[in-house]
């Protein structure tokens, strides 16, 4: 006859109920001490990796910051100090004379809002432009669509000095010369668009085609799909072609110097060489004022767009 009484665990060993005890104490996170120095040591090495690239980031970025905090305090100097043997990193006496002289001397004002206008018409221009184009080239099949886009590629081929005579001609006999007329539609029509087709037709070629397929089941034609989906969809390839293409027409220079005669009309990089003495000499710290407020529209457009302008080039080489 069994009996119902269970028999005592013999010595030394756990009963069939309790648990096995573990030879260190786990219940603050902790395993014999040593996990914990292991983790320590892990972080510790990740936190000084992240400080040296950090540092040498800085020390690389310095031949990149050092002219434009070079040029920025140079125009606070007098001409004096600025030719002085010895450079000095901060203006001695900091004054904002030469910044008014760059409003007396010419009409800076009236040329900056020509940059600024010409520019803007030129990106949203380009953009509009790029965007339809590289969208056919990337979803619309028809003969010699590779041929094609291979010979707007040799647009990239040919420098702007080869083009700038005849294009001169061609604007001559439709006197538009001295007009701003030739800084905005050659380059929306012509060969400075072609990278952002380029970019366009790079980018649209990784589009899903479910979402022209979803969007042609609701009912959408290839407008409809390309302004509708194909559009939105693009913000990143189109800051992109908005960033470098504001850049590229704000700093155009040898086609204002050929189209422009008066200064009325001329444009930034073509006024900032008017700044001379009355014997031809730069005026050094009028120049760099002047510089330096033509740099700051170019810097605000890149810190608002940045992000669209990385990821634009990134899916650019996705596909070919």
């Amino acid at each position: 006859m069994k009996s119902d009484v269970m028999p005592a665990p013999a010595p030394g060993r756990p009963g069939p109920s309790a648990p096995a005890v573990p030879p260190d104490d786990t219940r603050d996170g902790t395993t014999g001490g040593q996990a914990p120095r292991r983790g320590l040591g892990a972080r510790a090495r990740r936190s000084l990796t992240r400080w040296l690239l950090v540092l040498l980031l800085a020390v690389l970025s310095v031949p990149f910051v050092f002219p434009t905090w070079w040029m920025a305090t140079s125009s606070l100097k007098p001409m004096s100090e600025i030719l002085r043997r010895v450079p000095t990193i901060w203006p001695q006496d900091p004054s904002l004379e030469a910044y008014g002289r760059v409003f007396t001397l010419q009409p800076f004002a009236q040329q900056y809002w020509n940059s600024l206008y010409i520019a803007l018409l030129v990106t949203v221009g380009t953009m509009l432009v790029a965007a339809m184009a590289g969208y056919a080239f990337a979803r619309i099949r028809f003969p010699g669509a590779n041929a094609l886009f291979v010979l707007v590629l040799v647009g990239l081929l040919v420098p702007s000095e080869v083009t700038i005579v005849p294009l001169f001609r061609i604007v001559n006999s439709l006197g538009l010369i001295n007009t701003h007329w030739p800084l905005i539609v050659i380059p929306v029509l012509g060969a400075p668009a072609v990278l952002a087709v380029f970019i366009m037709r790079q980018f649209f070629l990784g589009l899903p085609t479910e979402l022209e397929e979803a969007g042609r089941i609701d009912g959408l034609g290839r407008w409809g799909v390309f302004w509708r989906i194909a559009v939105p969809l693009s913000r990143s390839a189109l800051g992109a072609v908005a960033i470098f293409t504001f850049l590229k027409s704000w700093n155009l220079y040898l086609e204002p110097v050929v189209y422009l005669s008066s200064k009325e009309n001329f444009t930034l990089p073509q006024a900032l060489t008017q700044y001379v003495d009355a014997y031809g000499g730069p005026m050094w710290n009028v120049q760099l004022a002047a510089t330096t407020l033509t740099v700051l529209p170019v810097l605000a457009v890149f810190l608002v767009a940045q992000k669209q302008f990385v990821q634009g080039l990134a899916h650019s080489g996705l596909k070919g």
